[in-house]
């Protein structure tokens, strides 16, 4: 998630609802291109494959997690600034899903108060990265949220921003300062770091590292050994692997790939992330996705040339779904 420096109000006061027809008729259908840097890429993804605008009109799109469903399938994504969740469907478009999304108080609440990232439990139940309210929730079925964390050892979180379900329903996700009005100096901060956590089914919150500075995007290899991290950290924009050690502690990081080198090219730094079930990594960083092999390789990018946000995969994989800014995009894949 990106740091505004500046967001209109009028663009924050804008109305919620957006049709698809509207989202969509101020926009190209396609955008940007796909880079081959390796030609393992021809597996994943076509050559004549496009970038396609599903909508725009958005402040800040990000979190996007996808719902199978017998009726019909169907993307939801967090709008941030504007403390909404919005659903696509390919039959009637966005809709507004949920509003207020992260932030329940009566008080102005910075630029960036709504839900982040999103995730489905083994019950399909919706769980969210809560900035406004600071903490991991899950939406009931018929009924209301649930806190799952906002404190650890008695001290509030900062603002939740990426998660990731592990087996057993192990829950993964990291904590930066973004979501907080004034950032990492504001005063309502409680912890001085910025910390990755494992919450367990029983509840408990564990502390994994605060090693990175401004960790954000979160995923999990297919075998579960390895927990990736993206750092959006200018300073350290770099994507991380930590093996998951067999008493589910953290092992000792090593940097998967570095976005330093891409920064002066396109705007943005490392930020969400997907995983493939072949181990593929699907990171959204500068101007683009990175498509980014186990080891580390980069084998291409997907390019809108703007800040991208985040990625999520459908369930099939057959369709990679991007946050782009103020866009929701689709790229079809293999």
């Amino acid at each position: 998630m990106r740091n505004f420096s500046f967001v209109a109000l009028s663009t924050l006061l804008a109305p919620l609802m957006l049709c698809a027809a509207t989202a969509c008729a101020q926009t190209p259908t396609t955008l940007g291109r796909i880079e081959r840097l390796d030609p393992a890429l021809d597996a994943r993804i076509s050559e004549d494959t496009k970038i396609e605008v599903l909508a725009s009109g958005f402040t800040w799109c990000e979190g996007p997690v996808w719902v199978s469903d017998a009726a019909e399938g169907y993307l939801l994504f967090s709008d941030i600034p504007r403390n909404s969740i919005f659903r696509w469907t390919a039959s009637r478009g966005i809709e507004l899903y949920m509003q207020p999304s992260g932030y329940t108080g009566i008080s102005y609440y910075g630029l960036e108060p709504g839900s982040n990232g999103l995730a489905l439990d083994s019950e399909g139940r919706l769980v969210a990265c809560e900035h406004g309210d600071r903490r991991v929730s899950l939406l009931t079925r018929g009924g209301g949220k649930i806190t799952l964390a906002d404190r650890f050892e008695g001290r509030r979180l900062n603002s939740p921003n990426d998660l990731v379900f592990g087996d057993g329903g192990v829950l993964y996700f990291t904590d930066p300062p973004y979501g907080l009005p004034e950032r990492a100096s504001d005063p309502r901060r409680e912890l001085d770091f910025c910390g990755i956590y494992r919450l367990d089914p029983d509840g408990k919150l564990n502390l994994l590292t605060k090693q990175l500075a401004r960790p954000n995007g979160i995923g999990l290899s297919p075998d579960q050994k390895t927990l990736y991290v993206a750092q959006s950290d200018p300073a350290a924009p770099v994507w991380m692997a930590f093996p998951i050690n067999d008493d589910k502690s953290l092992g000792e990081g090593k940097v998967l790939l570095d976005a330093k080198r891409f920064m002066a090219e396109y705007p943005g730094l490392p930020d969400g992330l997907d995983v493939a079930k072949d181990g593929t990594i699907y990171g959204s960083g500068p101007g683009a996705i990175y498509v980014i092999q186990p080891d580390g390789k980069l084998i291409g990018r997907i390019i809108t040339e703007g800040r991208v946000s985040n990625c999520t995969l459908s369930d099939d994989e057959k369709t990679l779904y991007i946050t782009a800014d103020d866009k929701v995009c689709r790229v079809r894949l293999k």
